[in-house]
């Protein structure tokens, strides 16, 4: 028996890291009104807590649904999807490209490495949401770019990270 609608349970779970930090940073409040030791550890906590509600907020902004097709796992460096129709795995180390793609539909991530398929991971798959840490292990993702992009009304293909290319000195 459940005494939450699902609509407010559904707006909790996706804004649950965000709603953490805002407990933990007013926590570190409390304990900074303290006095000696006391305070020391409500700015810590305080910190904490603010990191958490920013790091939240970019994660609820990322999630895009569920129901989706196929389902998505990160597991060690790695990105797997296993689709209905096509599916792969991809290393984090080894990604070239990452293509936010919003023609289809739903929206895809296309995941590209050398000499291997491209990899179609719609936005709405079980477990999409964790590529989020994945795509911030890239060197030089901006983020920011990344959720704008996904929230905006684009119609064409929007390349979201490139692997930096080396030049030889």
């Amino acid at each position: 028996m459940s005494f939450i609608r699902p609509e407010a349970r559904t707006a909790l779970l996706e804004w649950r890291e965000t709603l953490l930090g805002v407990v933990v940073f007013l926590l570190g409040l409390w304990w900074l009104s303290g006095s000696g030791i006391l305070q020391w550890i409500g700015i810590a906590v305080a910190v904490g807590g603010a990191i958490l509600i920013y790091t939240g907020i970019q994660r609820a902004r990322f999630r895009s649904g569920k129901g989706g097709p196929g389902v998505v796992t990160v597991d060690e460096g790695e990105v797997s999807y296993y689709g209905p129709i096509s599916g792969g795995v991809a290393a984090i180390d080894d990604l070239a490209m990452v293509v936010l793609d919003p023609a289809q539909k739903p929206p895809v991530w296309i995941l590209q490495q050398p000499r291997q398929a491209d990899i179609a991971i719609p936005v709405n798959a079980e477990g999409a949401d964790k590529l989020f840490d994945a795509f911030a292990a890239l060197p030089g993702i901006r983020t920011e770019f990344m959720l704008s992009a996904l929230k905006a009304d684009a119609t064409q293909p929007v390349v979201i990270w490139a692997k930096p290319v080396k030049t030889l000195h």
